[in-house]
């Protein structure tokens, strides 16, 4: 006699699904255009440019920005895979200036001692840079990876391909953001409007 089936059928309990805090592409030229100093605009710039996590930006080397390619290179990443993200000219031509000023001699951005940068610095730089652009909630760097990849979405990027720049090992990981891309709701005409 088979066991009978009802004690198959027991439901994992899911995890809750939060949705990516996501912030307006006005609001990101605001905190950028708010920090305090090249390396600092540098910092808030190539996290949302690049959709860098906190530790991949701490680990970039100054090889790592290739501007023949326009591609940053990231090192192991999550679940140690190497990929490239973009490189915005924008923060090329700030990376330039920042390198003549600060004159980093192996990771992009060093701490005073020449060594990495610390990770609660750049939280730190991206809080104080939303705080003076009058950004109410809190504003972390993860945020920014966030928006990053919300607006490609907007722009119409295909979400293969924000998968590889994000380095998402599963296109469902990727897929969340279409939940908060603002271009899906635009299409709808709200019932109050009609």
């Amino acid at each position: 006699m088979g066991m009978p089936n009802r004690f198959y059928s027991i439901e994992r309990p899911r995890k809750q699904q939060k949705l990516p805090q996501v912030l307006s592409k006005e609001e990101i030229r605001s905190i950028i255009a708010n920090t305090n100093n090249i390396k600092h605009r540098c910092i808030v710039s190539l996290l949302y440019s690049a959709g860098l996590r906190r530790s991949e930006l701490l680990g970039l080397e100054l090889t790592d920005i290739d501007s023949k390619r326009m591609m940053v290179y990231i090192r192991n990443a999550k679940n140690n895979k190497d990929r490239y993200s973009l490189l915005s000219e924008t923060v090329l031509k700030d990376l330039r200036i920042y390198y003549k000023q600060w004159k980093p001699k192996k990771y992009l951005f060093e701490s005073p001692n020449g060594l990495k940068y610390s990770g609660k610095s750049v939280g730190a730089i991206v809080t104080r840079a939303a705080l003076s652009a009058n950004i109410r909630r809190r504003v972390t760097p993860h945020i920014l990876r966030h928006s990053f990849a919300t607006h490609l979405l907007e722009n119409g990027t295909d979400l293969r391909y924000i998968q590889t720049l994000l380095g998402h090992s599963s296109t469902k990981t990727t897929e969340i953001y279409t939940q908060v891309a603002v271009n899906n709701f635009k299409l709808i005409k709200n019932p109050l409007d009609l």
